[in-house]
């Protein structure tokens, strides 16, 4: 059992998203859903960026 379901039950699933979405777009969908969970777990353990730039610039047109 993954998760409360079993094997029926996933096999069910998978035959009505197979109805559903048809055997040429399921390697579209899970590829969009693989791309998606690693672009998700980088933004996430990336650490937040800090604008770091000098700002001699300003600090001449201000003089």
């Amino acid at each position: 059992m993954i998760g409360g379901f079993g094997v029926w039950e996933l096999l069910i699933i998978l035959v009505i998203v197979l109805v559903i979405f048809g055997a040429k777009k399921l390697p579209e969908i899970g590829g969009g859903i693989g791309k998606a969970i690693s672009n998700f777990k980088q933004a996430t353990s990336e650490p937040d960026e800090i604008d770091v730039t000098p700002k001699d610039e300003e600090e001449k047109k201000e003089s």
